[in-house]
């Protein structure tokens, strides 16, 4: 007798926030504008940086590579979660939603990799200044970079990969609003010990190493900003270095509350408000807030308007990153 293919299941369901039917017009409204900014803004970040030569140093380059991440890591998961507010419950085939997949844990992993870096490049920059030139040269940061995009690239597929082995034969409800990893395993007719620990160790190597490093970059920092003379240096110095680090926080804490913790599960409603901060949010705050305090990356995005909309010698004000 030819084995049978036990993953009956075609296709699934997204529930989405089916629980918040009075409100779905309000979220989308709510969903839709956020996603345009998020698009508009990391847009902005891009062609600002290409186009002024005094951003074309190593951290414009990482922060380019994060916008550039950061408009499809957004565009992988909320266009499907808009039109599953206007249709109270979205049809996904199984092979676009291991797609989905794929693509949410190979951007998710990028941008770990990527803060990672983007951290160490300001301790080398406030606490090696001397040496900066040398250890972050326009090749090691092209290095980098290409590190984490071809890591975020393998570390997408074994999550899928197992998650595309498991048999699903009975509900094809996700109660979530993509096709994320406790939900799909929860679904699975199949045992998923192998899988559950394959991932749990994988989200630790990733969030959890990554974060490490992070928090050491910055820990190097601040006992540096301690050291400087100026109190108002010091004031600024850890404003801007303190909006990073709570951006940052909020990504990596909410991966890993969802990813490394125990197998009792929150509810899949908690589990949906805690996803919106990493898939919806931080795409929008993470841009924003690395160039929101840049006085050169400011002074970039009034000398491109004024050029675009041809008003010379008229200094732009108000602006979405000022």
């Amino acid at each position: 007798m030819e084995p049978q293919n036990a993953s009956t299941v075609t296709e699934f369901q997204l529930l989405g926030f089916q629980n918040l039917l009075e409100w779905q017009t309000l979220l989308f409204a709510i969903f839709l504008f956020i996603y345009f900014l998020t698009i508009t803004g990391n847009v902005v970040i891009i062609s600002v940086v290409n186009q002024d030569q005094r951003l074309h140093s190593p951290m414009y380059t990482f922060l380019k590579h994060l916008s550039f991440l950061e408009i499809w890591y957004t565009s992988t998961i909320v266009p499907l979660l808009l039109a599953n507010l206007l249709s109270w419950g979205q049809a996904i085939s199984f092979s676009t939603c291991m797609a989905q997949l794929y693509f949410f844990v190979f951007f998710g992993a990028t941008e770990c990799f990527l803060l990672a870096m983007m951290a160490y490049d300001r301790y080398l920059a406030i606490c090696r200044p001397l040496h900066y030139s040398f250890l972050m040269s326009s090749e090691i940061c092209t290095k980098l970079v290409a590190i984490s995009w071809l890591t975020g690239v393998g570390t997408g597929f074994l999550p899928s990969l197992m998650i595309s082995k498991l048999d699903f034969c009975g509900p094809n409800q996700i109660n979530h609003f993509f096709c994320d990893l406790p939900p799909l395993m929860q679904l699975s007719c199949s045992s998923v010990y192998i899988t559950e620990m394959a991932i749990l160790i994988l989200s630790v190597a990733v969030l959890c190493i990554c974060f490490f490093l992070t928090l050491v970059s910055y820990v190097f920092i601040v006992s540096s900003i301690l050291r400087i003379p100026s109190a108002s240096g010091q004031m600024k110095t850890f404003s801007t270095c303190g909006s990073h680090l709570a951006v940052v926080t909020i990504y990596y804490g909410t991966m890993i509350s969802m990813y490394v913790r125990p197998k009792a599960h929150l509810s899949p409603e908690a589990n949906k408000i805690i996803s919106v901060f990493y898939t919806v949010i931080t795409p929008l705050l993470n841009p924003v807030i690395y160039s929101l305090r840049n006085k050169d990356f400011k002074e970039a995005v009034r000398k491109v308007m004024r050029r675009k909309c041809g008003i010379c010698g008229v200094r732009v004000h108000g602006s979405l990153f000022i």
